[in-house]
């Protein structure tokens, strides 16, 4: 399968480690890419919700495929989000093409990109983590009940449906905290000068022009890989949201392996590394 150049990838809220967690799909659309630059845009490991006992071998690939990248030249960017905040403490390291950070700005065809996680915005979690780790097994656990509704309606010839979409666009509060979050966003870049404001967090996929009385900028959200399966891309001076497509993504076991053959000693014995570090924190 060829494989697309693209500058500049940005995706968010992974949450490897946990059971909605959709590591196949987004190896598939890993393996159908080149890009010059990735950025990990927070959540992608799940060290809140991290159990030793589920960390399935898709899980792994996808880490291996990211390490594959940077040793490859991609440069790779880690963002740093609430579910990963533990990475913190490590903020501001560099190792080759690799770096870890709590947030980047980076100029795109003269024009400067603000990137962050998003999750400063959230009150729930700056001021009781508990209640929002709280929120994160629910979350977990309304994904599981929704897979097998989802597995019964399939059985039954009828088409899927998304719980946590339906509550999120029928709940005013959710609603009203999404807009909020958009808003916030995009003025605190307006003020500081910035054409773009790229965010995750909200897994909420979106590129839309917000103005303030002070101008305008361009508001973008990667959305997640539990119920969007969604990634931004920017390439000659354009910016698009792209969802998942197995028909065009998908790819055989064989390359898949092929991918993990091409993966050093020392690219596994990181990723194993990093494992340990994970299981550490239990």
């Amino acid at each position: 399968m060829k494989k697309r150049t693209v500058e500049l990838v940005v995706i968010s809220d992974v949450h490897l480690g946990t059971f909605g967690c959709h590591a196949k799909e987004l190896l598939n659309y890993l393996n159908s890419i080149k890009p010059k630059t990735l950025i990990l845009n927070g959540d992608i490991i799940d060290i809140w919700q991290f159990r030793k006992r589920y960390f399935p071998k898709s899980h792994l690939k996808v880490i291996k495929k990211i390490i594959n990248f940077a040793s490859k030249g991609t440069e790779v960017v880690y963002v740093t989000g609430n579910h990963d905040e533990m990475l913190r403490k490590f903020s501001d390291t560099k190792m080759g093409n690799f770096q870890l950070v709590d947030k980047i700005v980076l100029e795109l065809d003269g024009k400067k990109a603000w990137i962050f996680h998003g999750d400063i915005f959230d009150a729930s979690i700056q001021n009781a983590k508990w209640l929002a780790k709280l929120g994160g097994w629910g979350y977990d656990i309304l994904i599981l009940t929704n897979q097998l509704m989802n597995w019964c309606l399939v059985k039954m010839g009828k088409e899927k449906f998304s719980l946590s979409k339906k509550i999120k666009n029928s709940v005013k509060e959710a609603v009203k905290y999404i807009n909020d979050f958009e808003q916030v966003a995009a003025e605190i870049a307006i003020e500081n000068a910035y054409h773009y404001v790229v965010c995750g967090h909200i897994h909420q996929p979106q590129i839309i022009k917000k103005t303030s009385k002070s101008g305008s900028c361009i508001y973008l959200n990667s959305g997640d890989w539990i119920e969007n399966l969604t990634a931004l891309e920017y390439h000659n001076n354009e910016w698009k949201l792209v969802t998942y497509q197995k028909e065009e993504m998908e790819t055989s076991s064989e390359q898949d392996e092929s991918e993990d053959l091409d993966i050093n000693l020392e690219n596994l014995q990181a990723s194993f590394l990093l494992k340990n570090n994970i299981s550490s924190y239990k």
